[in-house]
């Protein structure tokens, strides 16, 4: 029998390649009609020859308030802003205004804990159970999960962030947020996954505070802070000039979600400096980068309603960029907006390099 394709099976395989086309075709039309056309409209438009010019464009965009700094080798800083520091009271962006960094703290609380480890007063490989005995039932493999697994979001814990409606009425004590995943199932047996998780940090801030014996941003002041002057960053609202610190706005809320508290606030380029040494090892002393590396990363970005921010240093550009935008929503809408907005940005400063 001949081993070649009759001419019945060339049409069976050529209707079988037009319905895949057409599948295909009809799945990219779909997804197309669920992006907003904004995001493509973002993405697709010609680039701004400048930063700032980008920033502008964000604000037609729909955000209220952006703030970027970068800090570049060979170059003296650049300062951005654009759109509201307080849309109400119609006060033009300050590039200089205090922003809440919410998860980009977490780089500062894993260099705390590296210095407390080469001091020999922490220990990666203790668990929860040895430093929060308290928690031993409470808390599903208490006895597993260790420092260096909380640090790496691999513990399993519940997230306590992730409750119904938490951000319509945060937590805001160690107690409240810890209630929230008191006894409810791990998420997963500790070490086997990751899961990126704010009780962590929560446990972890706690841990510290117990072993320093006070509370720990007076540490990092000490041992961050300070060395680096970073005279513009801040452990709570508290501790500044609410006038300072650029409004917030959360798409469907009525209100500034300025006054809400949210932990640490600084500059964007305090913020800047830190990423800076740490990423070029400064900040550390002997031993230390080797552990912080083991157990943590060099980048990072933070939501809060409000406020999202973005911190990251850029190798081939020799370059660190960091940027602040006033504007949430639920469905993190402008979250992906700004992350486009952020890579055009880097394209902005990489065709400034070429040129």
């Amino acid at each position: 029998m001949d081993s070649s394709e009759t001419s019945s099976d060339k049409m069976k395989k050529k209707r079988v390649k037009q319905i895949i086309r057409i599948v295909l075709f009809l799945g990219t039309a779909i997804s197309l009609f669920f992006v907003p056309w904004l995001l493509v409209k973002a993405w697709i438009l010609p680039l701004p020859n400048t930063v700032q010019g980008q920033l502008d464009e964000a604000i037609d965009h729909g955000f209220d308030g952006m703030i970027v700094y970068v800090d570049q080798t060979g170059k003296s800083p650049q300062y951005f802003a654009s759109g509201w520091h307080n849309r109400e009271s119609k006060i033009p962006a300050k590039s200089d205004a205090l922003f809440k960094i919410a998860s980009v703290s977490k780089l500062y609380d894993a260099v705390a804990v590296t210095k407390l480890v080469n001091d020999g007063r922490l220990s990666l490989d203790k668990t929860i159970a040895d430093y929060l005995p308290e928690l031993v039932g409470r808390i599903e493999n208490a006895e597993k999960i260790t420092l260096r697994l909380m640090i790496q979001h691999r513990s399993g814990i519940p997230n306590f962030t992730n409750a119904p409606n938490f951000w319509a009425a945060p937590t805001e004590t160690y107690e409240e947020s810890l209630e929230l995943i008191l006894d409810k199932p791990a998420n997963f047996e500790p070490g086997e996954d990751y899961e990126y998780c704010n009780t962590n940090y929560l446990l972890i801030n706690k841990i510290m505070d117990d072993v320093l014996g006070y509370g720990n941003f007076r540490f990092i002041q000490k041992e961050i802070l300070i060395p680096l002057n970073l005279n513009k960053t801040f452990g709570s609202l508290c501790e500044v000039n609410m006038n300072d610190v650029m409004s917030g706005y959360h798409v469907g809320h009525p209100f500034d979600l300025k006054a809400d508290e949210h932990g640490m606030l600084a500059t964007a380029e305090d913020v800047g400096t830190f990423v800076r040494a740490l990423n070029n090892g400064s900040l550390f002393e002997k031993g230390e980068q080797k552990i912080y590396s083991s157990i943590y990363e060099y980048e990072h970005d933070g939501w809060v309603p409000g406020y999202q921010s973005f911190a990251k240093y850029y190798k081939d550009l020799d370059a660190v960029v960091i940027q602040f935008y006033s504007t949430t929503d639920s469905k993190l809408y402008n979250w992906n907006l700004s992350e486009i907005i952020n890579n055009r940005i880097v394209k902005i400063l990489k065709r400034q390099k070429s040129s």
